[in-house]
Formats: C-alpha cells, structure tokens, sequence
C-alpha cells in the first residue's frame, strides 16, 4: 500500500480509504480516485487478506462443507452459493466430508484454526454438542441443511422429504398401481434416510399394505455403488417387490443399471423411483421417476440466511426455512 501511494503522489491513508470504499468527512476527488486505481493496476496491487483480518475481525470468506462432492445434487447449491457470495464479494471454500464422521470433524477444527466469517455444511454425523462447542469456541454463524440439527443459535434451511417421500409412496400404490413397494435406504446414522423411512412407512400402513422384510434395504450410503449391491441382494432373493422406492437418485440409478446388466428390464420387470432429481435423472435410461428438491432455491437460502447473519441483518432466534419439493413422473416407475 505504501508503494501505491508513492506511485500514486498521495498518503497511504487516502489509498485506505478509496480501496476500502471509507466514508469521512474529508472528501476524495475522482481525479485522486482514479489515480490510486492506476497505480494499483500498474502495481498489480492485492490487499493482504491476512492482515486485514486483523485489523477489520473479517475474513471475507466463508467455508461450505458437503457431503459428497461426486454427487451432482450438490453442483447447483455449490454454483448459487459461490454466487450470490461473490455478489457480496466473499469467497468460498469448499470442503468434501464424503459422508464420513472424522472428515467432518475435521472441517469443524480446520475453521477453527483458521477464522471465516460464516460457515455452510451439511452434517451428517456431527452432534449439536460438536456444533455448539465450535460456536462457543468461534462466534461464528452456522447454517445448515438438515433439521436433524436443533441447536439454537444454527438456522437450518430443509425440505420435507418425509411427507414427500409419503406422498410419492402413495402416487406410486394408488395413482400407478403397484399392489407392494419396496425400499431401498441407508442406515439410521445417514440423515435424511431415516425420515424417508418414516414417510414410506406411513404411506403403507395408509394403504393397509404389511412391510415385507424380503423388499426392504438398509445397505445403501448415498453412492451409485451403493444402489448397485442392493440391487445385487435383491437378485439373489426368490421375490421381489414390483417397484423400489431408493432414498435418493444415485442409488436409484444404480440399482437400475445392476438390474439392466443382469438382463432385466425397468419398469418391465421391476420399477424403480428415486429422491432429488439430480441431472443424471433425465439422461440414464429410462428416465428415472423421483422427487425433486429445488436444489438452486435451496442455495439462494443458505448463502442469503447466513449473509444476513454475517452482515447484521437478522439477529434473532434460529430460522427453520422449507424448500418445496415436486414429483417428477418419467418412465421408470
């Protein structure tokens, strides 16, 4: 900065507050303005963020955490976040916790050691202890998806995926006409799976319809790969059910594609439906049935909430904020 105003002909105070954009009561000429400007093109001058951050208490960066970064259901919240941030001109570090536990901790003592301003993630694993502890230690605004998280001070933006996956349960018995369903999750320790259990759980019972054991997987982790061994296990039983509902679109697909590659035919033969409505949904053959979330409305509120909270805007209690979700019927179910 000293060397922009040497270059410049003005005090290194005058080049602080045109960069800085810093109101007083001594006005700034547009001529000394744009002076400042040409030497710091010329100098290519970057302010030292370290050391503003010292002086200001602001980092101007945010730190975001998803679950699994291969899964393109978090492509357009990604691309939002990092936009409307950029339009406050705030960076974006993204970490991939790849649904493990110690990866997730590690995100949390990673921003510990090294200060943002505000931080987005998606928790699997971490508690509202872990959570508080990190908040307690940092004073820094947390937003979330995933309303598992009850702490008070951690806004949460989500959507119902149990009465969605209630109601896509039911179009698929009453509107569709299967006579059973099957389900296709994860264990209780991944959310959303076991909120989507319950939906799916109350849709049969509605429809006076047992759960078979045979037609019910808890083998699943989100992943492509995943989808694929459970349908595996189903090939290896003599009964089947006529359509799968899969807790998301990855193992959906999956589970399509093992089916096809053992030489069966969806919905032919078996039916299957997914949750999320990932691009992928309209490029695999055939297009796979599922419910959509507004992953790009999804974004918009978790950088907006935590902007407002990072800049003053809203300071009080927690916020819960719903995104809709919408059924996208297509032919594999």
């Amino acid at each position: 900065m000293r060397d922009v105003a040497r270059l410049a002909g003005v005090s290194q105070p005058t080049v602080s507050r045109v960069l800085n954009e810093t109101t007083t009561a001594i006005s700034i000429s547009e001529e000394t303005r744009q002076k400042v400007f040409d030497a710091v093109r010329e100098l290519q001058y970057r302010p030292n963020m370290t050391a503003r951050s010292l002086r200001t208490q602001e980092t101007k960066m945010i730190a975001l955490m998803i679950a699994d970064i291969s899964n393109s259901f978090y492509h357009p919240i990604v691309r939002v976040i990092q936009d409307v941030a950029r339009q406050h001109d705030y960076d974006v570090i993204i970490a991939d916790s790849d649904h493990r536990q110690d990866n997730e901790r590690h995100f949390i003592e990673a921003v510990t050691r090294r200060p943002v301003d505000g931080v987005i993630m998606v928790p699997i694993h971490l508690t509202d202890e872990e959570i508080d502890h990190f908040i307690a230690q940092t004073r820094t605004p947390v937003v979330v998806i995933g309303v598992q998280i009850k702490h008070p001070q951690v806004d949460v933006v989500w959507a119902d995926d149990e009465q969605a996956t209630y109601e896509a349960v039911r179009w698929l018995l009453t509107e569709r006409g299967y006579a059973q369903a099957g389900f296709v999750g994860v264990p209780d320790d991944f959310p959303p799976g076991p909120r989507r259990w319950r939906g799916y759980l109350r849709a049969m019972e509605e429809a006076g319809l047992p759960v078979e054991p045979d037609f019910v997987l808890f083998d699943g982790d989100f992943t492509l790969e995943s989808g694929r061994r459970c349908a595996r296990k189903v090939l290896a039983q003599e009964r089947w059910a006529p359509v799968y509902f899969a807790v998301n679109d990855l193992m959906a697909i999956g589970f399509i594609l093992e089916m096809q590659d053992a030489g069966y035919t969806v919905p032919d033969d078996v039916a299957v439906m997914g949750f999320d409505d990932i691009p992928e949904a309209s490029i695999i053959r055939p297009h796979l049935t599922t419910v959509a979330q507004l992953t790009r409305e999804l974004g918009d509120k978790l950088a907006t909430t935590l902007l407002d909270r990072i800049e003053g805007r809203s300071e009080g209690p927690k916020r819960v904020l719903e995104i809709a979700c919408k059924l996208m019927p297509r032919q594999s179910a």
